[in-house]
């Protein structure tokens, strides 16, 4: 016996049941036409997962239901499975509708929902008992609901899980039972993060040797709520053996394959290679920055370029996510996209560069603080990678505000008395100047701070933290200049040289004080392991300690100074990260306060901790 089943992994997005139905439609069609018997959609696909508190509302789950009966009528001569949210008995639930032929055969509902991270699903839903199956009444007829499996045949049945469902010991398949061949289908929206994906597909290896089943997972597509990107994934397996993933990270709305699984003579064992971190991270960054804009009917990007890591992380990466998209999709859809009418050539770094010059804006906006290498390295990365590049000086308006204040208020101000104060000023007169260039040409504005600077919230506010996005917010120092080195490297950018080059510095200092970061703060390795430590690993501060004395990093006395400085930093500073523009999620930890580090604003800044160090 053989059966030829299906997966499409959508890009979908919160409220727009138009074109979330059209990619459910695209997706029946095109299993049609490749004569498919059935065909699993991601979790939660005709709402999208990321909806947040509408999940709450009547009208929200009712609107649902609606698109739901329309795909009922389109799956005339095919069984699908959909996800979408559900109303039982005054709760609401996590399901995949499974429909066959026009008919609706029952309901699955998720019982193992993840409240960790940056998932809060139970905020919203009800997890359901494992094994239980009960009646709805749905659109005036009855269902079957909950851990249910459906007999397709007399040779064959369906079971199901639904994402983090397969994580447990206690799981929905546990429950069924059956001695016919089994296929286990888990429709998912699980988040990209480092290294999370091969922890996904082994989960699916050793479900399938374990149930004796062929077993597919089918994940949510790209960024489809803002924070968090789906790598839209396929994965299927087959009594322990790995038989296919598809292509990850695609720019297409849809991701459609099929297998045909035959239970004699299944498909060919494949051996899949983990791609380096590095490229699967431009990959993620590339759909999440990507979508983002596309979603958001803006016109480009605009990027304070200040020439070093930061700023010049994020130039790269733009000129990545371009090169990317050109490769895969061709020029004509950056035309459409963007509304250019720029002819292909044969270079695909001047096809890159051509559209870099329409769609991103940057500036070296200096200061009499500003050294002439910072300079030289943003001009060298802008004329690279092709952006409409600006320098310009905001002495004048620096020195007018200082003067202004300082007449008004009697007082003269000095680097020996109000250092912090001048800093911030600098920081906080170039945020005006990057906002005029972006609302005057329709862009999103890239807030350039990384999750180091944001632990101790070593920026400015409403200066360098100034943006639309902080797109990498969620990575650290050490992280980005591993990445520009892994750059450099791989596809020879010599632009970055000048950028690898450098000291980590703010530049706001007088030049005569050589300001540098990790003088500042501390090295930046130590500081990466002080925060992983607290926020990942929960360590308290003489935990931490004792981690760090064992690994050597400095003499006991410098660690216990650095401890100190990044408590008590971390404890001031949350205030600052409520206000961090949005982030993308890439790490299996963030500092993002709204999704999930959530700390309090006025605590006692671990003055007990730090005393026992």
């Amino acid at each position: 016996m053989s059966v030829r089943i299906a997966s499409s992994n959508l890009n979908q997005t919160p409220l727009d049941w138009r074109g979330n139905l059209k990619n459910i439609k695209e997706s029946i069609t095109l299993a049609k036409d490749n004569k498919v018997e059935i065909l699993c959609l991601p979790e939660l696909s005709i709402t999208g997962y990321g909806c947040q508190d509408l999940f709450y509302h009547d009208w929200f789950i009712k609107k649902s239901n609606d698109v739901l009966n329309k795909i009922r009528l389109l799956s005339k001569s095919i069984t699908v499975i959909v996800g979408h949210p559900l109303s039982f008995k005054n709760k609401k639930y996590n399901s995949c509708c499974i429909i066959r032929d026009q008919k609706i055969l029952g309901f699955f509902i998720k019982s193992n929902l993840p409240n960790d991270g940056i998932h809060y699903e139970k905020r919203w839903f009800d997890g359901w008992k494992y094994g239980e199956i009960d009646k709805i009444d749905f659109q005036n007829e009855s269902y079957p609901i909950g851990t249910i499996q459906i007999e397709y045949n007399d040779k064959l049945t369906l079971g199901f899980e639904i994402c983090r469902d397969m994580w447990g010991e206690e799981r929905p398949a546990n429950y069924i039972k059956t001695k016919k061949n089994l296929i286990i289908f888990n429709p998912i929206a699980s988040h990209y993060a480092f290294n999370k994906f091969y922890f996904r597909k082994n989960l699916v290896i050793e479900s399938s040797k374990k149930f004796n089943c062929t077993y597919l997972s089918v994940n949510l597509l790209g960024n489809e709520s803002g924070k968090v990107i789906f790598e839209g994934d396929t994965i299927l397996a087959s009594n322990g053996k790995l038989l296919c993933i598809n292509d990850r990270f695609s720019f297409d709305n849809i991701s459609f394959s099929y297998f045909d699984i035959n239970f004699k003579n299944q498909l060919k064992e494949i051996n899949y290679k983990s791609p380096e971190i590095y490229e699967e991270f431009i990959d993620a960054f590339s759909l999440g920055l990507s979508n983002y804009l596309y979603k958001s009917n803006l016109k480009g990007f605009a990027l304070s370029l200040s020439g070093g890591v930061d700023s010049s992380s994020i130039a790269i990466l733009i000129y990545e996510m371009i090169r990317r998209i050109l490769e895969k999709q061709g020029i004509e859809t950056l035309n459409k996209k963007f509304n250019l009418n720029l002819i292909p050539s044969d270079n695909i770094h001047l096809n890159v560069q051509e559209i870099i010059n329409k769609i991103l804006y940057t500036a070296y906006q200096k200061t009499k603080n500003s050294s002439r290498e910072t300079q030289e390295s943003a001009k060298i990365l802008s004329e690279f990678i092709g952006s409409n590049h600006y320098e310009w000086s905001i002495d004048s308006e620096v020195k007018s505000i200082t003067e202004k204040i300082s007449d008004k208020t009697a007082k003269k101000y000095s680097w020996e008395k109000h250092d912090i104060t001048l800093q911030n000023v600098q920081a906080r007169v170039r945020s005006p100047y990057i906002w005029f260039i972006t609302n005057a040409n329709n862009l999103l504005l890239l807030s350039t701070s990384n999750r180091s600077e944001s632990s101790v919230g070593y920026s400015t506010m409403d200066g360098d933290s100034s943006g639309s996005i902080s797109p990498i917010a969620g990575l650290d120092k050490v992280f980005l200049k591993n990445l520009l080195k892994y750059l450099k490297e791989k596809y020879n950018y010599a632009c970055l040289d000048n950028v690898l080059s450098l000291k980590p510095s703010a530049e706001l200092k007088p030049k005569g004080q050589n300001q540098y970061d990790e003088d500042d703060l501390m090295p930046y390795n130590i500081l990466t392991e002080i925060e992983r430590n607290f926020v990942k690993e929960r360590k308290g501060p003489k935990e931490i300690f004792n981690i760090l004395k064992r690994k050597k990093f400095a003499s006991d006395e410098i660690l216990k100074k650095y401890i100190r400085t990044f408590f008590q930093l971390f404890a001031r500073n949350q205030w600052k990260r409520e206000r961090t523009a949005p982030s993308f999620h890439f790490d299996d930890y963030s500092l993002d306060a709204s999704s999930w580090l959530r700390f309090p604003i006025l605590s006692n800044n671990f003055k007990e901790e730090i005393d026992k160090i």
